[in-house]
């Protein structure tokens, strides 16, 4: 998946968390100003989250669709630009400046939304229309769903909905498609304005060579459009629940592991039609991003199941997946897979195994190489910089560490003594001394979350792992942040570094060595 020679330097920053004055950031103005901004650094892989519509606890990792698009980062300003709005529905409230104020949001947010689709249907019908038929495959199950999700105010189908909208009664999911016909049309319309902003924002990017990296969940969410419309591809008793859930076993983030909560799949029945579902989830996928980082890779090697009503992951089994399968049908289907393996935590050799035949990158977070005993040794010392190798993309941190500023603040005066010394650096240049560690490295690829570029301490953390909070997923950066200043460090360290300006597509575009 490399070439010889190339190196590139990339910036984590979710759509969310760009500066607007609409309360969350969105593919407006800001987007283009940030893509430009990220060029001048040097940088070419814009990271984000997974861009489906969030469930309970707004987090991206718990999604209404494996498929959709969260409509809440579609641009007012661009509704407006396009001539979907007026000027005076523009008109809002005084929101947070630096956090994103869900509820808020989605009050002021929805009927502007719904104004721009029932406008969008007059003047694009057509243009709708297509889009409607080439997304077939998920599009109407995803509307009927939020139609009825709207009308209960509660996704959980499976408990809260009515038997036969649970179960997906024909007759009664007929009746609703005829009585409900404007607002099935009004979600799918929402989906394509998405789309619209997304594709102008890509092509935007990927001409002033700037990738945009991805992220898919391995598991759907329980209470998502894809359990509802495709009950059979997962585990499930004879009385049709779900029996078995996913997550992980206790690690560094979490003394009794993760319940998850996922119901996990049933790998027997994806396997019989050579994956469909999962090659359907992988081409739309491609569609709104140039890399896709994949969640979990380890769960393609074997999977993690706790029975259900489980309080804690500490009880729970490894089952195996057929991975190597997976990935050899996508790559005779799709050709060259431009993937990115989430293989942190605990792995086996098989998951190691699966990663590198298929050739792709797997993931190095340098936090975890400062991980000391309680002689000062260090059993991790893999994630520490000199010790990368190439086929990996090396990150201070990601969405679910604490900044490296609020990481370095919390550790004891013996760690911090060992950092010091490691990075040969004082106290108050840790967060750039642990960048320039990363940049300078054999790892192929270089990622920095925006929150470290900007130096800010645990006010700024993305996520707390195993909990759920309002706090969690609502940093936002404020506008002109990412200064002068902070652009010059990065593109000093992206230019020694050989990182400076490399065409990411080239870097992506080789052939995998997969079987």
């Amino acid at each position: 998946m490399n070439i010889e020679g190339k190196r590139s330097s990339g910036i984590l920053l979710h759509f969310t968390s760009l500066p607007s004055e609409y309360g969350i950031g969105d593919l407006g103005p800001e987007a283009y100003h940030m893509a430009d901004r990220m060029r001048k650094a040097g940088a070419s892989l814009w990271q984000v989250l997974p861009l489906g519509p969030t469930g309970y606890g707004n987090s991206p990792y718990a999604q209404r669709s494996a498929f959709a698009a969260n409509e809440m980062l579609i641009s007012p300003e661009m509704l407006y630009r396009d001539g979907y709005l007026r000027k005076e529905d523009l008109m809002h409230p005084q929101f947070p400046e630096d956090s994103v104020d869900f509820s808020a949001v989605e009050k002021w947010k929805t009927p502007r939304l719904i104004k721009a689709a029932e406008n969008a249907l007059k003047k694009e019908k057509e243009a709708i229309a297509a889009f409607r038929e080439k997304e077939s495959f998920w599009i109407e199950d995803y509307a009927v769903f939020m139609v009825i999700y709207d009308k209960y105010r509660d996704a959980r189908w499976h408990s809260v909905w009515s038997r036969k909208e649970g179960q997906r009664d024909k007759e009664t999911i007929d009746a609703i498609k005829k009585e409900k016909k404007n607002e099935i049309d009004i979600y799918i319309a929402l989906q394509y304005l998405f789309q619209k902003e997304l594709n102008a924002l890509k092509d935007y990017m990927n001409k002033a060579k700037l990738l945009l990296i991805g992220d898919i969940p391995i598991f759907a969410a329980a209470d998502s459009a894809d359990t509802w419309s495709h009950p059979e591809l997962f585990k499930r008793d004879e009385m049709g629940n779900f029996n078995v859930v996913s997550g992980v076993p206790p690690d560094n983030f979490s003394p009794f592991g993760q319940l998850w909560g996922n119901p996990v799949y049933d790998w027997k029945k994806h396997e019989k039609d050579d994956f469909s579902w999962w090659k359907e989830r992988i081409k739309r996928t491609l569609e709104l991003c140039d890399i896709i980082r994949i969640d979990h890779f380890r769960g393609f090697a074997a999977y993690y199941e706790i029975k259900a009503g489980e309080t804690t992951a500490e009880h729970g089994v490894w089952r195996k997946s057929p991975g190597r399968r997976f990935f050899s049908l996508l790559k005779k289907d799709f050709g060259h897979l431009p993937i990115i393996a989430e293989d942190l935590g605990w792995l086996t050799e098989d998951v190691k195994k699966l990663r590198d035949d298929f050739g792709f990158p797997g993931m190095k977070i340098t936090q975890d190489g400062f991980t000391f005993d309680r002689n000062g040794l260090n059993p991790y010392d893999d994630f520490l910089p000199h010790n990368f190798t190439r086929n990996f993309i090396a990150y201070t941190g990601t969405h679910d560490n604490d900044t490296v500023k609020g990481w370095y603040e919390r550790k004891s005066d013996v760690e911090k003594h060992l950092i010091r010394e490691y990075l040969s650096t004082p106290d108050d240049e840790i967060v750039w001394s642990l960048i320039k560690a990363i940049m300078l490295s054999n790892a192929d690829t270089a990622i920095i979350p925006m929150q470290d570029i900007l130096e800010l301490g645990s006010e700024a953390r993305m996520n707390v792992p195993a909990t759920c909070n309002s706090r969690n997923w609502s940093w936002r950066m404020r506008k002109n942040a990412f200064s002068d200043y902070r652009i010059g460090r990065f593109a000093f360290l992206s230019r020694i570094s050989g990182r400076n300006g490399m065409c990411a597509t080239e870097y992506f575009s080789a052939s995998s060595d997969g079987e």
